[in-house]
């Protein structure tokens, strides 16, 4: 029997992993990912000629899908890549979601109850409803 070939050892979130050397590595799980950030990820992986393929999600959700390393040699490099196209997204979203509130854009609290009054109007009685039946117990006790 041939001894077991480990390629790494990934001691993220607390527990250690071992991998065998022809894993593929998951560098990212697609839930929540908006269809244009995936685009562009892909887009950045083939720009570097890093081997990667694709998990669908499943079909009842329990799976989200995934962007796979195909290549060991190729995880560092796309991890880097990734850490860097994010850290550029977030700055960009967060100037976007500025510039909004500098331009008056910036969806608030009274748009939303002017846009559609008697759906907030409902929205916080069922909120005040579902904090009396919550409470109910307790002031059943007091009593």
């Amino acid at each position: 029997m041939a001894a077991e070939k480990i390629a790494d050892v990934d001691c993220r979130g607390g527990r250690c992993l071992r991998y065998h050397a022809s894993v593929a590595r998951l560098l990212m799980n697609l839930r929540g990912v908006p269809d244009d950030e995936a685009d562009e990820i892909r887009a950045l992986l083939e720009e570097h000629d890093i081997a990667y393929y694709e998990t669908p999600p499943s079909r009842w959700g329990i799976s989200a899908g995934g962007i796979w390393l195909r290549r060991r040699e190729d995880i560092e490099p796309a991890e880097r890549l990734l850490a860097e196209y994010q850290r550029r997204r977030v700055e960009t979203a967060r100037a976007e979601y500025h510039a909004a509130g500098r331009e008056g854009l910036r969806p608030s609290t009274w748009a939303a109850f002017r846009k559609n009054p008697l759906g907030v109007i409902a929205a916080l009685l069922a909120i005040a409803l579902a904090i009396g039946l919550l409470a109910l117990p307790f002031l059943l006790l007091v009593r």
